[in-house]
């Protein structure tokens, strides 16, 4: 936690700039609609992180018991899973190779021991609405150059991490990144 930063909150005119910077994923070509999403993640980190904050304090004021047992369910759930990818390698593969899934598989297993409690309307609207709302903005919004250039600076390593930075490494989807980088950057120094 020492040598980690919060990334800026960008202005709602970057955010949200209008409908001509938005546009469907290419659901046909999956390794660029999750670059897409990686990228916006990161960059907008900061938004996405403010906008769930709103939504929980939402929920959290209506319920706060509710949202207390769902958050740390959900927390505890995520940090199991974490800690076996790290210690079983089909996990950690099928972690890499299927983020997606790999969320879903934890929020799936978060809503059975919630419904277990009688917590289901606190997980779908405090806990599953947020990260709709932000994988849907990250899914539409088209990367600007400024989003790549951040993005690829955090990768290389000259800036510090953020926390959203930091979650994608425990969920393995940075790597690949930083080894494109690498290659790139190999390919050009021996030019």
């Amino acid at each position: 936690m020492a040598g980690m930063e919060l990334a800026p909150l960008r202005p709602w005119d970057d955010f949200f700039p209008g409908f001509d910077r938005f546009a469907r994923p290419d659901v046909s070509d999956l390794s660029k609609w999750n670059n897409r999403v990686i990228s916006n993640l990161l960059y907008f980190q900061t938004n996405y992180f403010a906008a769930a904050i709103v939504v929980i304090l939402i929920v959290g004021f209506l319920n706060p018991l509710g949202m207390f047992l769902g958050g740390a369910v959900v927390a505890l759930v995520f940090m199991g899973s974490v800690w076996a990818g790290e210690n079983k390698a089909m996990i950690k593969n099928f972690k890499k190779k299927n983020p997606a899934l790999f969320v879903v598989g934890v929020m799936g297993i978060s809503y059975f021991l919630l419904s277990l409690c009688g917590g289901v309307m606190v997980f779908i609207f405090g806990i599953t609405f947020p990260m709709l709302l932000i994988l849907i903005h990250a899914s539409l919004r088209l990367r600007s150059m400024k989003n790549k250039l951040e993005n690829k600076i955090e990768g290389v390593g000259l800036k510090k991490k953020t926390p959203m930075g930091v979650i994608l490494d425990l969920l393995d989807q940075q790597e690949e990144k930083i080894n494109k980088i690498q290659d790139f950057l190999e390919s050009k120094l021996k030019d």
